[in-house]
């Protein structure tokens, strides 16, 4: 993964130090432009773009629907304060994933390789979740503690994939429930919920005490990053 080159958009001179210097000693190549002026000439050098929403000038939101126009294949991931659901729904028509401030590194990174791999521009390394090292393309997970195959039912994998492919980000019952079966969530329905617990006894050292499947209480499911 060394030397894959990011192209950053930040003005906040602050965030910006951070996310370039964790990005550099995280082994990528970091070009960082501080508004949107040069994006399209230097996006053509890029695998992937981070993209602030408020920058001087032209906003993140009108940059990445150009950057998009002539980059139809390039990952772009915005970054913003607003939390708005209205905001999020504007990024999310052209960009690939929308990650809100204040963030850890950690997630930031893990956003970062899933848009890596999902779009080819990344080797296929394993993902490595705790104790787990997950071969997306092979559809294969190994419990690094005992060197063995974990073995998950079409659905177990389905709902896993689903989680993974949005790391550190919560996911409503209904989103889960409507990606993995296609059909409309019914309130009350347990179904989901028991392929949660069977999919936990299967992937957590403690399914009583999860760290990998997080339960957002009254709202759904997340994969920490």
């Amino acid at each position: 993964m060394n030397q894959i080159h990011l192209l950053y958009i930040e003005d906040d001179t602050e965030i910006g130090e951070w996310v370039y210097a964790n990005l550099q000693d995280r082994g990528y190549r970091v070009t960082w432009l501080t508004s949107g002026e040069r994006a399209l000439e230097q996006a053509d050098e890029c695998r992937l773009v981070i993209l602030d929403v408020m920058l001087p000038g032209l906003d993140g939101f009108t940059i990445g629907q150009r950057l998009k126009k002539q980059h139809p294949d390039l990952p772009v991931l915005m970054l913003s304060a607003r939390t708005s659901i209205d905001d999020k729904l504007q990024g999310l028509q052209f960009a690939d994933d929308y990650l809100t401030k204040p963030f850890h590194p950690d997630e930031l990174v893990a956003r970062i390789e899933v848009l890596l791999r999902r779009s080819g521009n990344i080797s296929p390394e394993p993902l490595r979740l705790r104790h787990l090292l997950v071969h997306e393309r092979e559809n294969l997970i190994i419990n690094q503690d005992s060197g063995e195959e974990i073995m998950l039912t079409g659905k177990q994998f389905h709902i896993f994939n689903y989680l993974l492919r949005h790391l550190g980000q919560i996911m409503t019952k209904e989103q889960i429930y409507e990606a993995v079966w296609g059909e409309p969530y019914l309130e009350g329905d347990k179904t989901l919920m028991v392929h949660i617990r069977h999919l936990r006894e299967k992937i957590e050292r403690d399914p009583a005490s999860p760290e990998i499947i997080e339960t957002i209480r009254g709202i759904g499911y997340r994969v920490k990053a």
